[in-house]
């Protein structure tokens, strides 16, 4: 499970180290850097899978993801006694992503190629560092694997000069070294860090108009995970009732929509959602429901899911939904919490209500000060110990 989340230099958060439990609930007022927080996440699960420097080009390179303000504020700054305005700058330009956990703890910084990295590819950030260690701590004692430029080292035993051995197997600038090493006998760590990451899960939106494929008919297929887009919806729903909590599933519909149950129409290979109200002759047929019941039914299968991940994200799980909805959905949510590491970002007043009634819930308030994103109410001595590596 992962303690911490730390972020520096990405869009509003310009350092941001946030305290992660069982069941992550993470709320604020517009603007105040939910998104970037949810953003964040995404980058650092696309590390595992060789994504993140393509994901940082789509949002426009670091000229457009990089925190706008100053390295840092003055004491005149921050007092209102003085406008923000630069300062000298110090250390490089960075854009770093990490998280802290019990077991191993991982850092990635990314940079602007240096002046000699010829190059069309203006949008590409370089990858300048990489780090695993032990712990939550970033200790020379704890560091085991150690990317710098295009050179590997791994570390095997007490903290030792001569500990540390040489990955005869360069990584490209763009290419993070989680998916360019495979070879568990070198660096195990890497290994389990990166499978790791590669099971978590992000929920964000889903397709709910008259097109979306969750409404219409698809090859059914066991589908013991729902797909991000949610248009395998049917054949998920089936996987749950076959090989999952089918108990679960009828309770979930029940407790949202009294007297009515979920079914799945199977011919000839093809799925189908129907649901059976109360009160109504025939069952509803999935491009009969409205975008409230069809979105709570997505949330179902992505909660209800017979393979749970290290850690499952909803981005605004209330979205389309009636507030009716929002108290079994949060009765849903702490029920995945019991598998998965669970973290919600909303801004629904009701569900964030029943979320942070649950035992063991951290709640998470953004605020900006100067533009910057910060825990409210969060003082130093409140947050978990963290430590970037240096270039």
């Amino acid at each position: 499970m992962l303690t911490a989340l730390a972020v520096a230099g990405y869009r509003s958060l310009r350092e941001l180290i946030v305290p992660l439990g069982r069941l992550n609930v993470i709320t604020g007022p517009n603007g105040s850097g939910k998104s970037s927080v949810y953003r964040s996440l995404r980058l650092l699960g696309e590390t595992a899978r060789g994504g993140v420097i393509a994901s940082l080009a789509r949002e426009g390179g670091l000229p457009s993801t990089l925190w706008a303000g100053p390295e840092r504020f003055s004491r005149a700054m921050l007092a209102g006694d003085q406008p923000v305005q630069p300062t000298r700058r110090n250390e490089p330009v960075s854009l770093r992503l990490g998280f802290a956990s019990e077991t191993f703890s991982y850092a990635i910084d990314l940079g602007i190629p240096s002046n000699h990295e010829a190059t069309s590819f203006t949008l590409d950030p370089v990858i300048k560092r990489e780090c695993i260690w032990n712990g939550p701590l970033l200790r020379p004692s704890t560091l085991l694997v150690d990317r710098r430029g295009p050179a590997i080292f791994t570390r095997e035993g007490a903290a030792s000069r001569d500990d540390w051995q040489s990955i005869p197997q360069p990584v490209a600038s763009f290419d993070s070294m989680m998916t360019e090493f495979s070879d568990p006998r070198a660096a195990p760590e890497m290994i389990a860090v990166r499978e790791q990451i590669r099971s978590w899960r992000f929920y964000d939106h889903f397709r709910t108009d008259a097109e979306a494929a969750a409404r219409l008919p698809q090859i059914g297929t066991h589908t013991p995970v729902l797909a991000n887009d949610g248009a395998d919806l049917a054949a998920a729903l089936q996987t749950v009732r076959e090989i999952g909590d089918a108990a679960a599933l009828d309770a979930a519909i029940d407790d949202a929509f009294p007297g009515s149950r979920v079914d799945i129409d199977c011919r000839d290979g093809r799925f189908e959602v129907t649901m059976r109200q109360q009160g109504l002759l025939r069952a509803l047929k999935g491009a009969e429901l409205s975008d409230g019941t069809l979105r709570y039914l997505l949330l179902v299968a992505a909660l209800l899911t017979p393979r749970p991940p290290a850690l499952l994200v909803l981005n605004e799980p209330e979205t389309s939904l009636h507030p009716d909805l929002l108290a079994p959905l949060g009765r849903l949510i702490a029920r995945a919490a019991a598998h998965s590491q669970v973290l919600v970002v909303s801004h629904a007043t009701r569900l964030i209500a029943a979320l942070e009634r649950e035992p063991g819930s951290e709640s998470i308030v953004l605020e900006k000060e100067l533009g910057a994103t910060r825990i409210a109410d969060a003082d130093d001595r409140d947050l978990p110990a963290w430590k970037w590596p240096s270039r």
